[in-house]
């Protein structure tokens, strides 16, 4: 068997190794994820220093460890790499490198090894073309893109949250954009969307099953069983939206950004919120580059606001 292989991969993460080494994790088509040492990459006239940064998009020819060396000798070696493509807009705008790294560790969470993953692959670098073809002063717009892009990777990995449907009944949900206090439920545990007036109505309804099974009857003769109801779990509700973020919220499947005007762009930061609690439980950790995210709007809050 030979023991070199060739990929096609992007780089999702970088750490150094020794005086001159980096470790890159990378996402390739016919691979998977792979974790492969950059040799002399740090070096300052290494032929590998750029195409090992984040977000290149590299042709790869790899050396595979040999499993009976030391921990960093079974790594494999990228022996040659040559650039198809590169995001120069990424790294030279805060709020564009913080988007795409929240939108990297989504993918570092759900992709997989030694398994073809060219949908996850496909799926990152178009997200990464939107948010690097995004104006300098379309903040707002920053956060709309990375919002439907965690919804397309929620999409690929089958999670995705139900918002055309109420969860409780099944029953479409249309949102009234002409009253500004109507309101729908947004419910992680359920898994998307939840009418308030059911929700509420289910709420009433377990309560009064709760106090039938507190308060025996006293008319009925003693037995030695008990009466066992059984109930439909009353999901908690994790936030509320108004009409335009929920609309928000049911146009992220659509191929294209859903235009809203100024006033409401800061509902967008309202519907990432959402997505980002829901992804975050269903990852089972938290989203570190969020972080950055909420840094970089809350230094920014008049742009969007």
């Amino acid at each position: 068997m030979s023991r070199t292989y060739q990929a096609t991969g992007i780089n999702l993460k970088t750490q150094a190794l020794g005086e001159s080494d980096k470790i890159v994790t990378i996402l390739t088509k016919e691979f998977g994820l792979i974790r492969a040492i950059a040799p002399g990459s740090r070096k300052h006239n290494s032929s590998l220093g750029g195409r090992s940064g984040m977000f290149v998009v590299n042709q790869l020819l790899i050396s595979q460890g040999r499993s009976s060396q030391p921990a960093t000798a079974t790594l494999d070696r990228i022996t040659q790499a040559e650039t198809i493509k590169t995001y120069p807009g990424l790294t030279k705008n805060l709020g564009k490198l913080a988007a795409s790294q929240y939108l990297a560790e989504i993918v570092l969470c759900q992709a997989l090894s030694e398994q073809p993953q060219e949908e996850l692959y496909e799926v990152l670098n178009e997200h990464l073309q939107r948010l690097e073809a995004l104006p300098k002063s379309q903040d707002s717009g920053l956060v709309a893109h990375l919002t439907q892009g965690v919804f397309h990777l929620l999409a690929l990995a089958g999670l995705t949250p139900q918002v055309q449907f109420c969860c409780l009944t099944q029953r479409p949900l249309t949102p009234d954009l002409t009253n500004s206090n109507w309101q729908v439920g947004f419910s992680i545990a359920a898994g998307g969307t939840v009418c308030l007036q059911a929700w509420e109505e289910l709420r009433k309804e377990r309560e009064k099953q709760k106090n039938q099974e507190n308060s025996p009857d006293t008319n009925s003769p003693k037995t030695s069983y008990q009466t066992v109801f059984h109930h439909q779990d009353l999901p908690k509700i994790s936030s509320r939206l108004g009409g335009k973020e929920l609309l928000m919220l049911q146009h992220l499947s659509q191929p294209g950004i859903m235009q809203i005007d100024a006033a409401s762009d800061y509902g967008w930061l309202s519907v990432e919120q959402i997505l980002r609690q829901y992804t975050q439980y269903h990852l089972g950790r938290p989203i570190r580059s969020a972080t950055l995210i909420d840094s970089y709007f809350a230094a920014n809050h008049d742009a969007i606001v």
